[in-house]
């Protein structure tokens, strides 16, 4: 699929070299949308399909996205895990119409034709024809036809999947410190689905991938943040990227006394409202991970975040819906050694985020922000050079080296 590539892209606009510039009509074009499926979301990457939980018996299929492609992950009698494009050989209808549910196979409504669990077409309704007339011809071959596949790996529960035989395997592909932080969350427990929701964003897929790489937005946008004291930059703190630039790490700790508020009132911020909690159960949480780390948030390339904020544990996924829309996909989850205690204070600290959460709440709507403030600046640029001009780790969160990282990894995807 990466070598079959819309035409088009050689008509793009220019864009200046280095990282620190991103021009607007990446988010707003139409052609650079249908680019991103073949070489972003189908080309050498791994999108993130679910959580084995999502599957965890024979037969247990759950539908997903590789971009704006439908997927279907399924666990097979055998116990493997497969993924395939939701598209019927025959005509293009989906094979799944469900979110979840258990199939020995995949028959479209259409017209009845039948697929197995890793996605081969297996039989056609009335392929002999009827007493003795019409079916298909003597040289169509089942084997010859059918969705297209994809790689599957898995790493702490997580699964992915790519379309393309030539990337690299998945463990290479996050780099050593990412895996360290997928699996510091992880400590081996099993996870369970808490709660799963979509948010619909009104703003370009690219615009909240660069908002989870973010790393100084927050103390600023979200007051709850500063309040609260979960989260100021002059905390213990710093940010990781991986080499190929994608995938991030940005973590702080309230084991370090934070910054003054001089810090952020000299500059006319937000970092006292006044606001109070009538219900402090709100922030009261167990003491989970021994490193001290209270805020972690992970992304993978091109459309994955990992979210431990306190002890409420989530893994989000982009969807994109065209230039201008955006899918989120939420899934809170736990573990299944967790007391009762645990859970509920999983559950409780799950107001923290979402389309309404007392510190997220400013995200659903800041790229709209964005989007609309840049409707006619197309040949214009972002500026990325808080924190200097490359895609690296470092101590400092006051940095927008995360961002650079995304947008290396998006241009070299894209060959542009």
């Amino acid at each position: 699929m990466p070598d079959q590539l819309p035409p088009g892209n050689a008509d793009f606009p220019p864009w200046a070299p280095g990282l620190t510039r991103v021009p607007y009509w990446v988010f707003q074009r139409d052609d650079v949308a249908r680019a991103e499926q073949a070489r972003v979301f189908g080309g050498e990457s791994w999108n993130f399909l679910g959580l084995t939980a999502d599957v965890p018996n024979p037969n247990d299929f759950r539908t997903s996205w590789a971009g704006e492609t439908p997927v279907i992950l399924v666990r097979d009698g055998q116990g493997e895990l497969r993924a395939f494009e939701n598209r019927c050989a025959h005509r293009g209808a989906l094979l799944a119409y469900e979110n979840a549910g258990n199939a020995k196979d995949f028959t479209c409504v259409y017209h009845g034709w039948m697929h197995d669990q890793c996605g081969n077409l297996s039989a056609v309704a009335f392929s002999k024809g009827v007493r003795g007339q019409g079916g298909m011809s003597k040289d169509f071959r089942m084997q010859d036809h059918g969705p297209r596949k994809m790689r599957v790996a898995t790493l702490c529960g997580l699964v992915f999947g790519t379309f393309s035989d030539r990337t690299m395997p998945l463990e290479d592909y996050l780099g050593p410190d990412i895996v360290a932080g997928v699996n510091r969350v992880f400590l081996g427990r099993t996870p369970k689905v808490l709660a799963r929701f979509t948010q619909a964003l009104p703003n370009n897929w690219k615009l909240y991938a660069e908002n989870t790489r973010d790393t100084y937005h927050a103390s600023i946008l979200h007051s709850f943040f500063t309040t609260f004291q979960l989260n100021r930059l002059g905390m213990k703190g710093g940010v990781v990227v991986n080499e190929a630039g994608g995938c991030h790490i940005s973590w702080s700790s309230t084991g370090r006394s934070a910054a003054k508020d001089d810090d952020y009132s000299a500059q006319g911020l937000r970092s006292e409202t006044g606001m109070r909690l009538a219900d402090p159960r709100l922030l009261r949480g167990f003491d989970e991970f021994p490193d001290g780390t209270t805020l972690q948030i992970l992304s993978v390339f091109p459309g994955f975040i990992l979210q431990h904020i306190q002890n409420a544990l989530a893994v989000r996924q982009i969807v994109p819906r065209g230039p201008e829309k955006t899918d989120l996909h939420w899934t809170y989850f736990g573990f299944e050694e967790d007391t009762p205690e645990q859970k509920q204070i999983r559950l409780t600290q799950a107001n923290l985020m979402g389309p309404a959460g007392l510190i997220s709440m400013e995200d659903g709507c800041v790229g709209g922000f964005v989007r609309r403030g840049t409707a006619t600046a197309e040949m214009e640029d972002e500026l990325l050079e808080m924190g200097g001009a490359e895609a690296s780790s470092t101590d400092s969160r006051a940095s927008e080296a995360s961002i650079r990282g995304f947008w290396k990894a998006y241009r070299s995807s894209m060959g542009i």
